[in-house]
């Protein structure tokens, strides 16, 4: 144990250290990732309108312009909400153009009845929540008019749902299958998220699961290196930019931690 706590020490000070020289940095660039998928999706709106219009009319029935007006709420709702977060302009109301965005294509591509789609997008629901809990200032009140209440303020309960929903990513990543080296791979997977969801060695855990996850998506979901005319092109850039999102909420815990509502955050006051 006590090689192991000291191996756990020295790997917490190099992610002070990684910290230390990236955190002018870092937020944004786990912003810029964490939006990537909404910006790929909203300029998709842009160059294959007529596909995606196509496609709407003949899945719902609905005709031509209701079809366009989807494409169009899409396209300026994810291009819109991206410069607002990037630009750091009412990011609150950004955040909640987004969460609109995620709902509304939840209906309209019938993720609600696949499990795996329906992961990613909770997933990428939990990284907007982190970005609009980083702008709630820290020592807010939880009702207008009362006196505060310390720690437990809606932003490190935000921050909590965050990290949660975040780690969700991971669960469409699990293969149930009789080989070691997948066994070992969700074991210690599984170990991480659950680090994470309960905020214990937080910033550590999501550091090497960032790690992980973009391993995973730059070997697994190398859409590049697919022709353009295949549709599996569009598949695997999907499931690329869906995890980048995810990979920046992970960024988001590392540069600001897990919140008040962790073991971390606990252990200061043992």
């Amino acid at each position: 144990m006590p090689k192991q706590n000291e191996l756990m020490d020295k790997a917490e000070d190099v992610v002070d250290q990684v910290l230390r020289h990236s955190k002018h940095i870092l937020p944004h660039v786990a912003r810029f990732c964490l939006i990537s998928t909404f910006l790929e999706d909203g300029i998709r709106m842009w160059t294959q309108w007529g596909e995606q219009r196509d496609y709407m009319n003949a899945s719902w029935g609905c005709g031509w312009f209701l079809a366009s007006v989807f494409v169009f709420i899409n396209l300026i709702g994810q291009l819109g909400g991206c410069v607002m977060v990037l630009s750091r302009q009412k990011v609150t109301i950004a955040c909640g153009i987004l969460f609109g965005i995620i709902g509304l294509q939840t209906i309209a591509y019938s993720i609600l009845w696949d499990i795996k789609f329906l992961l990613r997008n909770l997933a990428l629901a939990g990284g907007v929540l982190l970005i609009l809990a980083e702008e709630r200032a820290e020592g807010k009140s939880l009702f207008a008019g009362l006196p505060s209440l310390g720690e437990n303020n809606p932003k490190q309960y935000m921050q909590l749902s965050g990290r949660i929903l975040l780690v969700l990513m991971f669960l469409t990543l699990l293969r149930f299958e009789f080989n070691f080296i997948l066994i070992v791979q969700n074991l210690v997977g599984t170990i991480l998220i659950v680090l994470i969801a309960v905020g214990f060695k937080t910033k550590l855990s999501a550091l090497i699961l960032v790690t992980w996850l973009t391993g995973l998506n730059l070997y697994f979901n190398a859409w590049w290196s697919i022709p353009d005319y295949k549709p599996m092109r569009d598949f695997l850039k999907y499931d690329f930019f869906q995890t980048l999102s995810v990979i920046g909420g992970l960024l988001l815990v590392v540069a600001h931690g897990p919140g008040g509502v962790s073991m971390d955050e606990h252990k200061k006051k043992w």
